[in-house]
């Protein structure tokens, strides 16, 4: 498995010198989803059955673990005013995870220290289930691509999934320690990669499963490219796969100086698979061409290479990447790191556009969609909005008062919601005077 190995996604895919960042996304289905009339046959499809769901309904649930209406003057370590519209307040430790149901964009799932996951309302926040079972914290959750299904997972490596409608389990798996987790883009696939070097395939609800195995070292981050067909894993080791998902097979491995020099932290796709970036606690962002595995560009801010050599661990301790994304309009990255810094890159040229700097370091980082906005969530508790072709800081929302460990944004981006260490979720409503 460690060699490399040629596989037809990898011929069918142009060369590099044809990427665009603004090319036509090639849309591939994995699975059919409704009985239309069928695609050309695709090995993929064929191994994994057709799934019908129902339609979501509207359900309501009876619990109040909210507030529509915050008062101002948050009591805690960070005071000052709420700016939130809603807060959701059943978990009774630290928020660690959240995600959106992609459908409507409506409903939220959040997954906390506390052993419990709660999927609930955006408008009001008003519960509509817990999903019950975990005995470890919940660190990953999150919808399938229909919102059919959402999925939680706890560090023990539990693993649930419930039908949204219905309230109702439809699957559970004991995997490894959890390291990651993420549905497929098109179909009802679940991926997850663990502590133990696997990353792990499942059909839902029947189970269906297949292993990618990798180094015997945890595999910390992953994501299934737009097509469908290949994911990316990084590994604590350093290196980097591309997986074929329907052979099974790494497509490319990246190790050595071609790797990371220490555990990848973090990796994203841009709109149209050509691209992929990783991050990692040695303060590198890496630019790979998706076809070709190989590595087409290396950035790191001029703040972090002037700092004095230290050793391994004191590095990785005093700074690392920790979020990273393309933006969908412009050849722009924004790679996000322990120490504050935003850095903006120009991808046509390669070069650092600006450094926006935070008071304290940067948890995640999200684009919004067709603009060249991003949002910023950090350990300050504060969510910031920055133009990224003028690294001008827009507007920010308080009303944690912890560190903000997770955060999404609604696909209109009218919404951001966040999760913390105060043991809150939080809904803001966006309001740019730009738009």
């Amino acid at each position: 498995m460690e060699s490399e190995s040629e596989s037809g996604a990898a011929a069918d895919t142009p060369p590099l010198e044809t990427l665009s960042f603004h090319g036509d996304e090639e849309i591939i289905e994995v699975v059919e989803l409704d009985p239309g009339p069928p695609d050309p046959a695709d090995d993929l499809a064929q191994e994994m059955e057709d799934v019908d769901f129902e339609e979501e309904e509207e359900e309501e649930g009876n619990e109040e673990g909210w507030v529509v209406e915050p008062q101002e003057g948050v009591v805690g370590s960070m005071e000052g005013p709420d700016d939130s519209e809603v807060t959701f307040a059943l978990h009774s430790a630290s928020v660690f995870c959240v995600s959106l149901d992609p459908k409507t964009n409506t409903l939220a799932v959040t997954g906390g220290e506390d052993d419990k996951a709660f999927v609930w309302r955006l408008s009001d926040g008003e519960l509509l289930f817990e999903c019950a079972g975990h005995k470890d914290s919940v660190t990953c959750a999150g919808f399938s691509h229909d919102s059919t299904l959402v999925a939680t997972g706890d560090m023990s490596g539990l693993l649930k999934v419930w039908q949204v409608d219905t309230k109702e389990e439809v699957w559970s798996f004991e995997a490894g320690d959890l390291e990651w987790m993420e549905w497929h883009p098109r179909a009802p696939v679940l991926l997850a990669g663990t502590a133990d070097g696997n990353t792990w395939m499942w059909k839902i609800p029947n189970g269906d499963c297949k292993t990618f195995q990798g180094p015997n070292c945890p595999a910390t981050c992953g994501r299934v490219l737009p097509d469908g067909k290949r994911a990316v894993v990084g590994y604590e080791d350093g290196t980097i796969r591309i997986w074929d998902l329907k052979q099974g097979s790494p497509i490319h491995v990246l190790k050595g100086t071609e790797g990371h020099q220490g555990p990848l932290t973090c990796v994203a796709t841009n709109q149209d698979g050509s691209l992929i970036l990783t991050g990692s606690v040695d303060c590198q962002a890496k630019l790979v061409s998706a076809t070709t595995g190989k590595v087409v560009g290396v950035f790191r801010p001029e703040t972090v290479a002037s700092q004095p050599s230290l050793g391994e661990g004191e590095e990785s301790e005093s700074n690392s990447v920790e979020s990273l994304g393309f933006c969908s309009v412009t050849p722009l990255a924004a790679v996000g790191y322990l120490d504050g810094t935003l850095a903006i890159y120009d991808l046509a040229t390669q070069t650092l556009r600006h450094q926006c700097q935070h008071q304290s370091g940067i948890v995640q980082l999200l684009w919004e969609a067709g603009t060249a906005v991003v949002y910023t969530c950090s350990l300050d508790g504060v969510v910031r909005l920055w133009d990224a072709r003028t690294g001008r800081l827009l507007t920010d929302y308080r009303g944690h008062t912890a560190e903000i460990l997770d955060f999404a944004l609604s696909k209109d981006a009218s919404l951001v919601v966040t999760t913390s260490g105060d043991h809150k979720a939080k809904v803001f409503c966006v309001q740019r005077p730009d738009r």
